[in-house]
């Protein structure tokens, strides 16, 4: 559903705007990102979080900006200095203390299995590799182009997937509540976001487009905060404290282009 129809809100913007025309040669990586950035991440996250705990599951994607750090040293020369490497350290400390601190006040639900963390780590891998690997082809065309068609190759692979299930779906039982809470995750988390992701990848580093991930839990935090279901502590305001200090830290890194050759 949300390749399906956030695919299909792409190409209908795409008809009012200059046309495109990509080569078969960026067809191909087009169809290669759309695996590692969309379809993959989807399929091994959705079985993640069937099989690990909330917390564990929050705990295991922090490595995500570690492994984009790597996967851009290595396919875009992006330099490793001990500043970045120093800022992703100091903000990784600062999520896993505002997780620990949400783990100490949680009841726990699911248990964590030995699959489900294999699904976490694939996840944050094939995500990392997309971040620090295809910014180049990211910056050669539009945002709608390219995600028109990674969004129309995650619903063509998508659909072995899903059909058995669909066809067994009740949709009629499906409360009006949660056909708005899919219609908010369709639009705001899969069209939006998708649509301002190439942005900022073409406008900053792939760590640092990772290590705005950080800012999840301190957002769900804020959102539990207002709503009455947690409360405000000195060490989560430290903990947030330490996240935006080492996104700062990597904002104001040494990028390739400061860096002699």
């Amino acid at each position: 559903m949300r390749a399906l129809v956030a695919g299909a809100l792409f190409w209908l913007v795409s008809l009012f705007m200059p046309r495109e025309h990509v080569p078969m040669p960026d067809l191909l990586k087009i169809f290669g990102a759309a695996i590692i950035g969309i379809f993959l991440p989807q399929l091994t996250f959705l079985n993640a979080i069937a099989r690990t705990t909330p917390v564990d599951l929050s705990i295991i994607t922090t490595i995500t900006p570690i492994l984009t750090m790597f996967a851009a040293a290595i396919f875009l020369r992006e330099p490793i200095t001990w500043k970045k490497a120093g800022g992703v350290l100091i903000s990784f400390a600062g999520v896993l203390w505002v997780i620990m601190q949400s783990n100490a006040q949680s009841s726990g639900a699911a248990e964590t299995t030995p699959l489900g963390i294999t699904y976490c780590i694939l996840n944050c891998t094939l995500f990392a590799l997309y971040l620090g690997t295809c910014r180049p082809l990211v910056a050669r065309y539009s945002v709608v182009t390219m995600m028109k068609w990674m969004f129309l190759v995650s619903f063509v692979l998508a659909i072995p997937f899903t059909l058995p299930s669909l066809a067994t779906t009740d949709f009629s039982a499906v409360s009006g509540t949660i056909w708005w809470e899919i219609a908010f995750l369709i639009f705001f988390a899969t069209f939006v976001a998708y649509f301002l992701l190439p942005i900022g990848q073409t406008r900053i580093r792939p760590t640092l487009v990772s290590m705005y991930g950080y800012l999840q839990p301190l957002i769900a935090i804020a959102l539990a905060i207002v709503e009455g279901t947690d409360r405000l502590t000195l060490t989560k305001v430290l903990a947030a404290l330490l996240v935006f200090l080492g996104v700062w830290i990597v904002t104001t890194s040494k990028k390739r282009q400061d860096i002699p050759s």
